[in-house]
């Protein structure tokens, strides 16, 4: 089965957590994850991220739940690199 190593995300999310919060918030999913954030947008109640993450093996799903619980919503997955297939 293949790893996800790296993904980057186009993200909304609300002013708090500010973006210092939300990565440690996320980098505490795995310890071998790196996590960077970079504010593309700022309005009155909203930010707009792009959220990049990176490490051995990236859970989709425990990184969507926790970005929910945070109260953002993932809007695209603008990058993906994934390795280690199976050759069968």
């Amino acid at each position: 089965m293949a790893n996800i190593s790296r993904l980057q995300l186009d993200v909304l999310k609300p002013h708090k957590p500010n973006a210092y919060d939300f990565a440690l918030a996320l980098s505490e999913l795995d310890p071998t994850w790196n996590v960077a954030i970079e504010v593309v947008e700022i309005d009155e109640s909203t930010e707009s991220i792009c959220l990049e993450v990176t490490g051995i093996h990236i859970n989709f799903d425990n990184l969507q739940n926790k970005i929910n619980e945070l109260g953002a919503t993932i809007h695209s997955i603008d990058a993906v690199e994934a390795n280690g297939g199976s050759s069968n």
